[in-house]
C-alpha cells in the first residue's frame, strides 16, 4: 500500500485515463508516477475522484464518485497537497480530512448519569 499521497489541486478534465494521468504527475505535480505514491484528481463538479497508483508491476486507476455532496479539496488552483494514508481514508468517505472532530470519550464512571442530569430533557440521554 502506499505510504505516501498527494492531491492535484485544481480541477482535471475527468476524460483522462492512465495516460493522461500519468503525464500531468509528471509535468504538473513533478514527480515519478512509477514512485508508488499515490495520486488523487477531483473533476470539476467535485463529486468524482480517480486515483492513480503504481503498484510495482503497473498502473492502477481506481475512481469514486460520491451520489450526494463533494469532495473536500484544497482551494488553490496550482500545486500539490501531501495526505497521509488516515487522511485520504477520509476524504474517500466524504468527511472533511482537513478538520477532523473527535467524538466524546468519557473519562470517568459514571459520566452518562452526570452527563444526562445537565440535560432538563432525559430523551437524549436514552439514547446514549
Amino acid at each position: 500500500m502506499p505510504t505516501r499521497v498527494f492531491l492535484a489541486c485544481g480541477v482535471t478534465d475527468m476524460r483522462k485515463g492512465f495516460d493522461g494521468l500519468a503525464v500531468l504527475v509528471q509535468q504538473v505535480l513533478g514527480q515519478n508516477p512509477h514512485s508508488g505514491a499515490l495520486f488523487a484528481f477531483r473533476g470539476k463538479r467535485g463529486h468524482l475522484v480517480k486515483l492513480l497508483w503504481f503498484d510495482g508491476q503497473g498502473l492502477c486507476l481506481f475512481s469514486k464518485r460520491l451520489d450526494r455532496g463533494r469532495f473536500v479539496w484544497p482551494v488553490t488552483a496550482t500545486g500539490t497537497v501531501t495526505l497521509t494514508p488516515a487522511q485520504l481514508s477520509m476524504l474517500l468517505e466524504g468527511i472533511d480530512w482537513r478538520r477532523p472532530e473527535r467524538t466524546f470519550t468519557p473519562t470517568l464512571a459514571g459520566w452518562k448519569r452526570r452527563f444526562c442530569a445537565t440535560f432538563s430533557r432525559p430523551l437524549p440521554c436514552n439514547l446514549l
